[in-house]
């Protein structure tokens, strides 16, 4: 039955897409930031306090003013860290500068007064900065776009019993907090043979989960050192989340 996903591959297609979104005009670009501006907007409104109108303005600014006009994204590479950190460091460092716009708009022109930080730089500066909020979401957003990959690999290989099963079983109850089907109701659910075909499923669905979750990862990570880390990082993100 796992013959139906295909093994995760390299060289990661993550940045490769990052090289082509590098180069102007491209449309690469607005697929590579969809994986990451919900992000950064979460990181902002959730790590920062910031009103999430004023959140989604700050982000697109950050994209109009760093990411498209000083071509942020020619300066992304692997051996440096992740691609995230980089956005992420380059959020904070434009937010800091955007509040000390805002404070030179207050100083009196001329008097040589000398006005002291703003609370909000003050805070920016002197704490470390808080990417929670961004690892959750993006850790959601990876999720997200694992369960769909199965589900549209279930839907065309002709396997909704496998993603039916899955979801009635692990994917409802964990993401919507419903009831996880018994076997003796799966059965009758899904027009199944018996329990055992059911549980059979079930292992299955876990396993094409593992194999497509590895797939996401490795469009981001760079070898398999990397993936693993980064699948042990998601899972502590998500289950810190759910304590």
């Amino acid at each position: 039955m796992d013959r139906y996903i295909p093994e995760a591959r390299f060289p990661t297609t993550h940045w490769t897409l990052v090289g082509q979104a590098g180069k102007a005009g491209s449309e690469a670009l607005g697929r590579l930031l969809g994986r990451y501006l919900p992000a950064l907007v979460a990181h902002l409104v959730h790590g920062k306090r910031i009103a999430p109108e004023e959140a989604e303005d700050l982000v697109q600014d950050f994209v109009a003013g760093k990411v498209l006009e000083k071509n942020l994204i020619s300066r992304a590479n692997p051996d440096l860290g992740k691609f995230r950190t980089l956005l992420l460091t380059s959020l904070d460092r434009f937010l800091i500068d955007q509040i000390r716009a805002k404070n030179a708009k207050v100083r009196s022109p001329g008097d040589g007064q000398i006005v002291a930080l703003g609370e909000g730089e003050a805070m920016l500066e002197a704490s470390p900065r808080n990417s929670d909020s961004f690892e959750l979401a993006w850790a959601r957003r990876v999720l997200a776009e694992t369960i769909e990959r199965m589900r549209d690999e279930c839907n065309r290989s002709e396997r909704m019993d496998v993603w039916n099963v899955f979801d009635a079983r692990l994917f409802g109850p964990v993401l919507r907090g419903s009831e996880p089907m018994d076997y003796d109701e799966l059965v009758e659910r899904f027009g199944l043979t018996s329990p055992s075909q059911a549980a059979n499923l079930l292992v299955t669905a876990k396993r094409m989960f593992a194999r497509v979750l590895r797939a996401v990862v490795a469009e981001y990570a760079s070898n398999d050192e990397e993936i693993e880390a980064e699948i042990a990082e998601l899972k502590s993100i998500l289950a810190g989340n759910n304590k």
